[in-house]
C-alpha cells in the first residue's frame, strides 16, 4: 500500500522511493535514435504565455529530464482558474513500453511568470492542474487530495496550518497522509479565494533552475571527497539503505573519480527516506564518523553500502543494526568509543536535518539525486551522468 500511495504522487515529483528507472524522470538508457523535445503548440492566440519550447526547457533544467527523453507540449486551453492557462506535457523515453510515455498536467500564468506541476497522474483530455474545492475549512483540502489519489478509506489526512507563499495570490499548506503505518507530507497550494487547490509545485519562470541550485547548495563544512579546487563539483542526496544508491556510490568511487582526477569534487548529502528502517540511523553513524576524523566519512559510507544485504537481514532489530553500525565503524578506524557516544546522543542529527531541509528547498525528493554544478540529474546511468560531466567541464573551461 505504501509503494502504492508513493507512486500516485505524480510523475514530475512526489515519490519516496529510491529512484528506478521506470520512473520518469529518472535517467534512461539512450534510445537508439534519441528524440529532443519540441512544442507542438505555443500560447493561445493573444496571450502572454511563454511557448511551449521555453516551457519544455525549464521542465528539462528542473527535473533533470535526459536530451534523450523527447518531450511533447499539448496545446494551451483555457483553465477554469483565473490568469492561467491549461496544457499536458509529456516525456517519452523511446522504449516502447507501457511506462515509456507518462503525462502531467501544468498550467501557465497568462502573464508568463508562474508554471503549475501537478503531482497527481495525468486523467485525460481536460484535465487540470487546479483542483475546485467544494468550501474554505480545511478538510476539503485534505478531501481532495484523498480524492485526486484514490487513496483507500483507511488513509486519513491532516491539513497543516496556513502559511506564506512567494507566488501571489496563494497560501501554501502541507496535507499529511497517514498510512496506517507513516506519515507522508503532501505539498498544496491554495488560492487566496479558496476556489482552487494546486497538489504540486509552483515555480517561477524567470529564475534560473541551474543557478537558484548553486545559491542554495551549501558546500563548506560538508563531507567530500575529490579535488576542493576542481572546476566540477557534484552534489549528491543519497539514502543509505537505498540499493540504486549503493550501485551510484561503487560508479562513483570505482569509475568516475579515478577517471576525472583533480577535474572532479564529490559532495556528500543524507537524505534517508521514511519508508526505510534503518537509513536514519545509518545517516547518524556515518555523520558521527564525519564529526570524529572527515577522513573516515568515505570508507565508513562505503563499508555500509557495501553490507546493505546485512542490515536488511536485521532492519527490524534496532539493537543489532547499532552494533552493526558500530563494529564497521571499528574497522575502517573510527574510535568505538566516540562513535558509540556520538550515534546514542544523536549528536549529528542536525547535520541530517540541514541536509534535508536543503534538499526540500531544492525541490529533492527521490534517491540519488545529483547536482553536477548545479545541474540537476536524478538516478545514474553511467553514459549519460559522464557525457554531463564532460559538458561541465567544457563549461568552466569557457568561462576561465
Amino acid at each position: 500500500m505504501i509503494i502504492r500511495f508513493s507512486r500516485r504522487l505524480g510523475i514530475f515529483s512526489g515519490a519516496i522511493l529510491c529512484v528506478v528507472s521506470v520512473l520518469l524522470f529518472a535517467q534512461t538508457k539512450p534510445a537508439s535514435s534519441p528524440a529532443r523535445g519540441a512544442a507542438h503548440a505555443g500560447a493561445k492566440s493573444g496571450a502572454a504565455a511563454p511557448s511551449g519550447e521555453k516551457i519544455i526547457q525549464f521542465v528539462r533544467a528542473k527535473y533533470g529530464v535526459a536530451d534523450t527523453m523527447s518531450i511533447i507540449f499539448a496545446p494551451y486551453r483555457d483553465s477554469a482558474a483565473p490568469g492561467f492557462l491549461d496544457s499536458t506535457i509529456s516525456v517519452d523515453d523511446g522504449q516502447n513500453t507501457k511506462t515509456s510515455k507518462r503525462s502531467s498536467e501544468i498550467s501557465v500564468s497568462k502573464d508568463g511568470h508562474y508554471l503549475v506541476m501537478s503531482r497527481v497522474p495525468s486523467t485525460g483530455p481536460g484535465a487540470s492542474s487546479f483542483f475546485p474545492l467544494k468550501g474554505a475549512a480545511k478538510e476539503y483540502i485534505g478531501r481532495e487530495v484523498h480524492e485526486a489519489f484514490h487513496l483507500p478509506p483507511t488513509m486519513t489526512e491532516t491539513v497543516g496550518p496556513p502559511q506564506a507563499s512567494p507566488i501571489p495570490n496563494f497560501i501554501k499548506t502541507t496535507v499529511t497522509v497517514d498510512t496506517g503505518k507513516q506519515k507522508s507530507p503532501v505539498e498544496t497550494f491554495v488560492t487566496k479565494d479558496h476556489r482552487f487547490v494546486v497538489i504540486g509545485d509552483i515555480f517561477d519562470l524567470s529564475i534560473d533552475p541551474k543557478r537558484e541550485a548553486m545559491r542554495t547548495l551549501i558546500l563548506q563544512n560538508q563531507p567530500e571527497t575529490g579535488a576542493r579546487n576542481a572546476p566540477v563539483t557534484i552534489v549528491e542526496f543519497a539514502d543509505l539503505e537505498c540499493p540504486t544508491c549503493s550501485r551510484a556510490h561503487d560508479f562513483l568511487e570505482t569509475t568516475l573519480l579515478p577517471k576525472y582526477q583533480g577535474k572532479v569534487r564529490v559532495v556528500f548529502k543524507e537524505f534517508p527516506l521514511q519508508v526505510h528502517e534503518w537509513a536514519m540511523p545509518a545517516a547518524i553513524a556515518n555523520q558521527c564518523a564525519y564529526r570524529i576524523d572527515p577522513s573516515h566519512y568515505l570508507p565508513y559510507r562505503t563499508s555500509i553500502f557495501q553490507h546493505q544485504a546485512g542490515f536488511e537481514a536485521i532492519k527490524t532489530n534496532p539493537s543489532a543494526v547499532r552494533d552493526m553500525l558500530m563494529d564497521f565503524g571499528q574497522q575502517v578506524g573510527i574510535d568505538k568509543v566516540q562513535l558509540e557516544g556520538c550515534y546514542d546522543s544523536k549528536a549529528s542529527l542536525p547535520r541530517i536535518e540541514a541536509n534535508m531541509k536543503e534538499a526540500a528547498a531544492l525541490n529533492v525528493n527521490m534517491t540519488p539525486t545529483f547536482f553536477i554544478n548545479g545541474r540537476i540529474m536524478v538516478g545514474l546511468v553511467p553514459g549519460v551522468f559522464t557525457q554531463a560531466v564532460d559538458e561541465a567541464i567544457a563549461d568552466a573551461g569557457k568561462k576561465k
